[in-house]
């Protein structure tokens, strides 16, 4: 049997809706999963117009009507958006129908009626308007399923990274790296590594200071906190080298093919090479959820919402990395 992957609609004032159905035109998608849409018929109606695709809606009532059949796309409807909500501005209306939205499939697959959710993006500000104050998806999806240890993951063709910390302050985050964070986040590289493919995974470990440190010249986070969970790794078995210079340490892993998996300290050490070499392709994984959670790796992109010339590609490759991860874990 197909997994079922569960895609939420996202900010409807953005891309999300136009990027979905782009998505959904690639046949190819259904050979591997089961697809059904949480969102608004209404506003995927608007889109479908918007991007003149030839594909048809289809209100279903539960995911057990699914026909997940190419050429039709199936909605689960929420119902909870005016037809001509504006494009391109924050609306409180809009941020939380997009978390209704993640709340609803979130409980699908705390029951096991899906295997995956794929999330087209959200406004954070829109979010916090309608009175939902989180920093972004993964801390939702984390509390919704009453998840503690969970981190953000990067994908792309050429590189996969893992994060200690991601939303916070460089202050908060030189605070946050701790040896048993780290090591967590060592565990589940070594475990997400192995559902992307890598059956033994190279990790490597970023530093946190210039030069990794430099055995303590610059800083002393390296030495204290990130050589004890390396060192714990190794103990484990696990094929895991660091902490390394960040200033090297992707160009190892980027043009050498030294790694599989980079477990980065802060947001931008793992981001800014993610979306230097694939911006438009890369995919976000939330790790640790009792379920598989991908997403696209961009924002609402409010300034070209409603004009159909959203790049989809992202979304295409968050559906097919949650179908062959789903495929990958349920087939068992």
């Amino acid at each position: 049997m197909q997994p079922i992957l569960a895609i939420t609609m996202g900010d409807a004032a953005g891309i999300g809706p136009e990027v979905v159905i782009k998505a959904l035109e690639d046949k190819r998608i259904y050979e591997l999963a089961q697809i059904v849409v949480v969102g608004d018929f209404k506003i995927m109606q608007r889109a479908l117009a918007i991007v003149k695709s030839d594909l048809k809606l289809r209100k279903v009532a539960s995911v057990d009507e699914l026909h997940s059949e190419f050429g039709y796309i199936d909605i689960l409807d929420l119902d909870n958006l005016p037809a001509d909500l504006p494009f391109a501005q924050v609306s409180g209306k809009a941020g939380l129908a997009a978390y209704e939205y993640i709340e609803k499939a979130v409980g699908l697959a705390m029951e096991k009626k899906i295997h995956a959710i794929v999330t087209a993006p959200l406004n954070k500000e829109a979010l916090h308007a309608g009175g939902k104050i989180f920093p972004g998806h993964t801390e939702i999806l984390a509390e919704l399923s009453g998840t503690k240890d969970f981190s953000m993951m990067l994908t792309s063709e050429k590189l996969n990274v893992i994060h200690v910390t991601t939303h916070v302050s460089m202050r908060q985050a030189c605070d946050l790296i701790k040896t048993e964070r780290i090591s967590t986040v060592i565990d589940l590289a070594q475990e997400y590594a192995q559902m992307l493919g890598f059956a033994e995974p190279r990790i490597a470990v970023a530093g946190f200071n210039a030069h990794a440190g430099e055995h303590g010249l610059f800083g002393d986070e390296d030495e204290k906190e990130i050589v004890p969970a390396v060192k714990a790794a190794l103990a484990k078995g696990f094929n895991v080298q660091g902490p390394l210079p960040p200033d090297t340490l992707f160009h190892r892993a980027v043009n050498l093919d030294e790694f599989d998996m980079v477990v980065v300290m802060y947001h931008d050490q793992g981001h800014i090479p993610i979306k230097l070499i694939g911006f438009e392709s890369g995919v976000n994984v939330t790790t640790g959820l009792p379920f598989i959670r991908t997403s696209v790796d961009h924002g609402t992109a409010f300034p070209i919402a409603g004009k159909g010339v959203a790049d989809s590609r992202s979304m295409t490759e968050a559906l097919y990395l949650g179908a062959k991860m789903a495929n990958q874990k349920f087939a068992k």
